[in-house]
């Protein structure tokens, strides 16, 4: 699940847990939607600390060395 299905899951549990007043017998919607807020956080910290590693910048163990291109008057 990427970040836009996490944040989804955060405002899908955040209706049902604030601003719904269904009743379902044998299921308690609200904490159904407290459940999908907190998997749908859990799903967005862990989305942002993987972005996060991928673009720090590794040092490369080989050196870059640039070659020089001579233009010498002639075509």
């Amino acid at each position: 699940m990427g970040l836009g299905g996490c944040i989804m899951l955060l405002g899908a549990g955040a209706v049902l847990t604030f601003a719904t007043d269904w009743h379902m017998d044998g299921v308690n919607l609200k904490l159904v939607g407290l459940i999908m807020m907190v998997v749908g956080l859990i799903g967005v910290v862990t989305f942002s600390s993987v972005a996060r590693r991928r673009r720090m910048v590794v040092p490369s163990a080989t050196p870059v060395v640039e070659e020089e291109h001579h233009h010498y008057g002639g075509h």
